[in-house]
Formats: structure tokens, sequence, C-alpha cells
């Protein structure tokens, strides 16, 4: 039995909450604020996020959130597995859920901005192993060489 478990959350559930600000303030650590699109995590309902969290033994470890960007495409935003956690599959799982909840709500597309620094690697890696390939910039973004933009057709 599959120890992981995927399940709805609301970023202002206590332990949700505190993993949406560790990411918020490790994104803004990394980047610079005008090459940093991480939203705070007061800001996801209000883009009408879809937030997936992973849990073990009702523990979080890892979240990530989904939102529509046109009639078929969607975005992934705040994907972040607790630093203690790494090493368990928590952000396969999650990003295949993820995937999977935009294909249920009838998106044949999902794209995302990542860094493109060497502390970005693991997670750029992560979706190219599930078939994300790189793009241009998409919707509101600009060309910044301290993103990565990729794209998957589901």
């Amino acid at each position: 039995m599959d120890p992981l478990s995927v399940t709805f959350e609301q970023p202002n559930t206590a332990d949700v909450r505190a993993l949406l600000e560790r990411h918020f303030a490790l994104m803004r650590s990394l980047s610079p604020a005008e090459s940093c699109h991480v939203m705070a995590p007061e800001t996801l309902l209000d883009a009408g996020a879809t937030l997936l969290g992973v849990r073990e033994a009702g523990v979080l470890l890892g979240v990530g959130a989904l939102t529509r960007i046109g009639d078929d495409a969607g975005e992934l935003k705040s994907m972040h597995t607790a630093q203690e956690a790494r090493g368990k599959g928590v952000a396969r799982r999650l990003l295949q859920a993820l995937l999977q909840e935009a294909r249920d709500r009838g998106m044949t597309q999902i794209s995302l901005e990542t860094g493109s620094a060497a502390e970005f690697q693991a997670a750029r890696s992560l979706y190219e192993s599930e078939g994300f390939e790189e793009c241009p910039p998409f919707g509101a973004y600009q060309l910044d060489p301290l993103s990565t933009f990729m794209t998957l057709r589901l």
C-alpha cells in the first residue's frame, strides 16, 4: 500500500500555509523580485487555483497548484516539497496528480515557469521526465534569463 495520499487543500490551513510560506521565502531568496513569479499564499485562491497536497500519515509533505490560463490551458504554480521529505517521490506524485486534475478539467496543455539556475535543476529534470519541453514565455511572462518556461500537451 502506498503511504502517500493526494488531498485537496486550502491555503489557510495551518500546515499548508506554513509550507507555502516556506516555498515563498525560498523562491524570494533565490531570485530577484523582478524575476520571481511565486504567488503569495493568500493570492492562490484569488487566482482560482486548485491546491493539492501530498500527505503521509496525515503529515503534509508537498503542495502544488493548478490555475486555468485559457479555455483549455493551465499553469502549474507553487510546487514545493518539504526539505525533509525530498527523495520520497512526493514531487512526482504531486505532479502526476496535478496533471490528472488538469485532464479532468478538460485542459489539453499545461505550462509552467521555473528558475534557470542550478538550484532549480531537480525541478526541471522532474518536469522533463514527465514530458514537459522548454517553450517561449506564455501569458504575461516576459523573456528572462533567470526563468525557464516549459509546456506539456496532455
